[in-house]
């Protein structure tokens, strides 16, 4: 696993702070679990693609189910 350093504005600091003590978890947990989650929502552009698609074929899949 990697280490990362951050800095953060004061005021952002003090608010992951008070939520990470409002949900009973580590400031550290906090940060990574947002961060994990962050990375790992699929591309925009792609999803955009995604449901054009299915908007597209919808008709053709209602046939086929």
């Amino acid at each position: 696993m990697n280490k990362l350093t951050l800095e953060l504005p004061d005021e952002a600091a003090a608010q992951l702070t008070r939520l990470a003590e409002r949900l009973g978890t580590a400031v550290e947990s906090l940060a990574t679990a947002s961060v994990l989650e962050l990375v790992s929502r699929p591309d925009e552009e792609f999803t955009q693609v995604v449901q054009r698609v299915l908007a597209k074929n919808r008709e053709l899949y209602r046939r086929l189910a």
